[in-house]
């Protein structure tokens, strides 16, 4: 399998639990935790003229975008044997992710003129155990991924 296919299927696994994590914590929490809610709300506060359902789209693409990115340091620490795709070091790269989200959430608020009005502290608060959903889903993907990978150089199979 090609790291391409890796990084992707890792990366939107990863970001859709880590989405659904945030939604429910958002749920049982009553604050808004979603990510790409509030890059919708910020681009829509910074080019005030765009649609919502572009606001929407280009939010859920950013946070895609991000996941993939992140996965793809990920695939590349396990492909050159720098760290073993484990549950145990899945959990250790998610809260080093959320710890560097957290600072880049902290700067794009900073920075934006016209953040979203919400609880920050709440918000970075929840951003480390989604990451740590997030990294540890990647894992687990990028994980079942390498077993069919193995299993089809066993049978001499080609890949669908």
């Amino acid at each position: 399998m090609k790291k391409a296919e890796k990084i992707l299927l890792s990366g939107i696994t990863g970001t859709f639990f880590m989405t659904l994590f945030s939604q429910l914590l958002s749920l049982i929490a009553k604050e808004n935790f979603s990510e790409p809610e509030h890059l919708a709300t910020m681009l829509h506060r910074f080019i005030p003229h765009t649609s919502k359902t572009f606001n929407r789209v280009a939010g859920w693409n950013a946070h895609f975008a991000v996941g993939l990115i992140f996965s793809t340091a990920y695939v590349e620490l396990w492909e050159q044997g720098k760290i073993k795709p484990s549950v145990k070091n899945g959990l250790l790269l998610g809260a080093v992710s959320g710890l560097l989200a957290v600072a880049i959430w902290k700067l794009t608020f900073k920075l934006h003129p016209l953040p979203p009005w919400i609880n920050y502290n709440k918000y970075y608060l929840q951003l480390v155990p989604a990451h740590i959903v997030f990294a540890l889903f990647a894992t687990l993907a990028y994980q079942l991924l390498k077993v069919h990978e193995e299993d089809m150089e066993l049978i001499g199979g080609e890949y669908l």
